[in-house]
């Protein structure tokens, strides 16, 4: 009976010792598969959080810019500090030239200009980052007036038109939107 038991007890330590190398060093294949799974689950999760960080950062720098420039027209003020905070060049320097040109014509910006921008690509690989974002602008009640008069600037009217804009992210963080347009030709 003794022999039996000495036996199996053989049996099980040579079983445990035979399946250590396998339980405590997976092979080759596992070992790798299993973290970079997980990493890849990680790089996804970060990822798309930075995507929304990114996306976020570029919608309230625009919508900074567009409150910056109404405030800066409505003023006559093409070095309002504002402007600087959300804008990047060249858009920055477009837009001050737009409120030098009308203050020196004796016209202001006036009025509420709406906006429901969207975010339709996000480049984070990119050298800068960017971000595009479309926005359907409706300026018919946002006008260029004469200072002294508040009549409307001939020519001047609004509308409802599709405008793109591109938010950089600079070196020290920021986004910035430095460059823009509004296409005329397409109405929205």
């Amino acid at each position: 009976m003794r022999g039996r038991q000495l036996r199996r007890a053989a049996i099980c330590l040579l079983a445990a010792v035979a399946a250590m190398p396998v339980t405590a060093c997976a092979s080759g294949r596992e070992a790798v598969e299993r973290p970079t799974a997980a990493r890849d689950d990680d790089r996804r999760i970060t990822s798309d959080v930075d995507r929304r960080a990114a996306e976020k950062a570029a919608l309230d720098a625009y919508s900074g810019y567009l409150a910056a420039s109404r405030t800066a027209g409505l003023r006559s003020d093409p070095r309002a500090p504002e402007l600087s905070r959300f804008l990047g060049d060249p858009l920055l320097t477009r837009v001050q030239l737009s409120i030098r040109d009308a203050k020196e014509h004796g016209a202001m910006r006036t009025g509420t200009l709406k906006s429901d921008p969207t975010v339709i690509a996000v480049s984070l690989d990119a050298k800068p980052a960017t971000v595009e974002i479309q926005d359907c602008l409706d300026t018919t009640a946002y006008r260029l007036v004469y200072a002294k008069n508040k009549r409307p600037v001939p020519g001047s009217g609004g509308g409802r038109h599709l405008s793109t804009a591109t938010a950089t992210r600079y070196p020290d963080g920021r986004w910035l939107i430095n460059s823009g347009a509004t296409h005329r030709d397409q109405p929205c």
